[in-house]
């Protein structure tokens, strides 16, 4: 062996043979950023499954699968807020699942449900709900492209128009109420709430109030006042241990209340527009000369 062959390598040629090798970074998305569509896709699958459901007559779980579909929607814009992941791209999917969950599906449902027994003629307001569906969600999105138009201070706190998730809420209330009914052992009152002319008035009736201007509390920002914390905390806990106990006359009752509540929305954002008005009235009044 020659003496050129005993020669120790230099130094640097181990550090560059054992040097550790860096893992190399992907390019993407973090998952915390995927999330919140994950779950509007959930959303999604939820109102088709429904849809599915209706086909074969099992009307329980159609609704109940469009109850978790409120649920999931009432979720995902939160967390994408907390997660700072929103994105148009958020937007524009969850728009379109609300307008398949809450547009489509309970139109679907309740034709298949009920108001196919008239035949033709029956698809009319069950096609009315959907497409003033997608025009409230239209609505919505061309603000996106345009910017939201200014509100005044006092309206921030009301929709324009009522949700499709509430108004999926309301036009599914006969639904909900004859499946509690039909439980419950009375059998008329069930088939009075399937009838397909009160089925169909509730449904027209859901989808120009969606399309309407009609100011609708939005439950973001609102205050509670001092005194009512503790009845509205006993409120829904009743609330709640209904929905566990009996959960379809939860729902309906749910239905009911929210359209209950509507008047009194309008009546606190006529009165607080009164207020703003007078502000600036008093405001704007020229001081007395002296």
């Amino acid at each position: 062996m020659s003496e050129a062959s005993q020669k120790p390598q230099p130094l640097h040629r181990f550090r560059r043979r054992f040097r550790k090798r860096t893992r190399p970074r992907l390019d993407g998305a973090s998952f915390n950023r995927l999330l919140p569509n994950l779950l509007t896709m959930l959303g999604l699958v939820a109102g088709l499954v429904a849809i599915r459901f209706a086909f074969d007559g099992r009307w329980s779980h159609a609704a109940a699968l469009i109850v978790v579909a409120a649920v999931i929607d009432g979720l995902d814009g939160r967390l994408a807020r907390l997660l700072k992941a929103t994105s148009r791209f958020g937007a524009e999917f969850d728009s379109l699942a609300d307008f398949l969950s809450f547009g489509v599906a309970p139109a679907l449902i309740l034709y298949l449900w009920t108001m196919q027994t008239i035949g033709p003629q029956g698809f009319v307001p069950c096609l009315l709900f959907a497409v003033c569906s997608s025009l409230r969600l239209a609505r919505f999105n061309a603000s996106l492209d345009l910017g939201p138009a200014p509100k005044p201070a006092y309206a921030q706190n009301f929709f324009t128009g009522v949700p499709a998730p509430a108004g999926a809420g309301i036009a599914l209330f006969p639904l909900f109420g004859s499946l509690f009914f039909a439980e419950a052992g009375l059998p008329a009152v069930a088939e009075g709430l399937r009838h397909w002319a009160f089925v169909g008035l509730l449904l027209a009736g859901t989808a120009a109030l969606m399309v309407s201007t009609f100011p609708t509390w939005s439950f973001k920002n609102f205050r509670v006042p001092r005194g009512l914390v503790l009845p509205l905390l006993l409120g829904v806990g009743l609330y709640l241990a209904l929905l566990v106990t009996e959960p379809w006359a939860a729902l309906a009752a749910g239905g009911m209340i929210y359209v209950s509540m509507l008047p009194f929305s309008l009546r606190s954002y006529l009165h607080l527009k009164q207020e703003a008005e007078a502000l600036v009235e008093q405001v704007a009044e020229p001081a007395p000369r002296g």
